[in-house]
């Protein structure tokens, strides 16, 4: 064994205390990730697939596991102790077929020989997305916007059929998979994949379609009205059945989700479906009261602030928040208001507030006289 390898518990991604259930699972996962089936012709995958088998190897054998954490990779060289003992003998020097392994778990990815499905069955085409972005109005009130998007669509040069003249596929002989061997240092691996010249199909036209080259279909440009509902929100989706891309065989169409974007707004924030609004007030209006004009997302409302209002204090307008999207009822409306302690008084304005602050009381300030009494204490 060579010393550069990778380790194994690295390569598979776990601790190396980790359990035998943890490191199957990582197996499990990282296999059928890299299996060769799913990347068709990637060398990569292909040798990290051989890694991750590698790995696996060692680390589900508990008599190779322990060599392996006591010498490394020595460890479990087909050489090491009495008669060349452990090494990888449990694959032999015989093909295997790695889908036989994976089969069962994995619906037939792997290609396994009980698992293989039929290349000509009905395929659900894939799901698109789409993105739309809207005002803060538009989210609030609903509106309708058009969307552009790319999607599969069947060809309609020959109506999706591919061409004519059917004739079986000479490399997979109307399989629809051929079989690759690979040599790995368990011996020779076996495994299948897609045939490449009929697409998986197991048979190719005479005469392919000069548009869709045979394959039925034809990536096209598409635009599309978008109903979008009232009480929407930033980071929602819109799902449309059926306008994804077309389906394979007669196979139903996939779906288009369309991802929503709001621009913030410059005096609204939003908080599920009500809304909040910081609203400046002076000093006189906050000792005295005062009906104040407000914002709305309707236009302009009126709010009544009563006499000796302190900063921070919020009201709540009802109804004037922002739809629910079940179309049951609206959010409300709530309004913080923050006194504003006025700058740049003249000498007549400083006169004045010198002559109200020498008659205040303290009963005008009952919070600071409270606090006052807490100190004195």
């Amino acid at each position: 064994m060579a010393d550069n390898k990778r380790d194994c518990y690295e390569t598979l991604g776990v601790q190396k205390g980790a359990s035998d259930s943890e490191i199957k699972k990582a197996f499990y996962k990282l296999a059928k990730q890299y299996h060769p089936d799913a990347h068709p012709g990637d060398k990569e995958a292909e040798a990290r697939f051989k890694e991750v088998n590698e790995a696996y190897s060692v680390l589900s054998d508990a008599d190779k596991r322990s060599r392996y954490d006591q010498y490394g990779w020595a460890g479990v060289d087909p050489s090491f102790g009495a008669g060349g003992g452990g090494g990888f003998g449990g694959f032999g020097g015989e093909g295997f077929d790695v889908g036989d392994i994976f089969g069962d778990l994995f619906g037939g990815m792997f290609g396994g020989r009980s698992s293989r499905s039929n290349p000509n069955a009905p395929r659900r085409g894939d799901d698109l997305s789409a993105r739309v972005t809207l005002t803060f109005e538009e989210a609030a009130f609903g509106c309708k916007k058009e969307i552009s998007y790319a999607r599969v669509e069947q060809c309609p040069t020959c109506n999706g059929v591919g061409g004519t003249g059917m004739e079986t596929c000479s490399k997979c002989r109307g399989r629809g998979q051929v079989t690759v061997q690979t040599r790995t240092p368990f011996g020779m691996m076996q495994s299948t994949q897609a045939c490449d010249a009929c697409r998986g199909k197991g048979k190719l036209f005479k005469t392919p379609c000069k548009d869709c080259r045979g394959s039925g279909q034809i990536r096209k440009n598409r635009s599309l009205e978008v109903n979008i509902p009232a009480g929407i929100d930033n980071g929602q989706r819109i799902s449309l059945r059926g306008q994804g891309g077309a389906g394979l065989n007669g196979g139903p169409t996939g779906d288009l989700y369309v991802q929503v974007s709001v621009r913030p707004h410059e005096i609204f924030t939003r908080d599920g479906f009500d809304l909040l609004c910081d609203l400046p007030i002076t000093f006189g209006e906050a000792a005295m009261g005062a009906k104040i004009t407000i914002p709305t997302l309707e236009g302009q409302g009126e709010l009544t602030i009563p006499e000796g209002t302190q900063s921070g204090t919020t009201f709540c307008v009802k109804g004037k928040g922002i739809q629910n999207l079940n179309g049951r009822g609206r959010g409300d409306l709530l309004v913080t208001v923050e006194v504003e302690i006025p700058k740049g008084l003249s000498r007549k304005q400083k006169d004045a507030l010198e002559k109200f602050c020498e008659q205040e009381e303290d009963k005008n300030y009952p919070t600071r006289s409270a606090f006052r009494k807490k100190v004195k204490k």
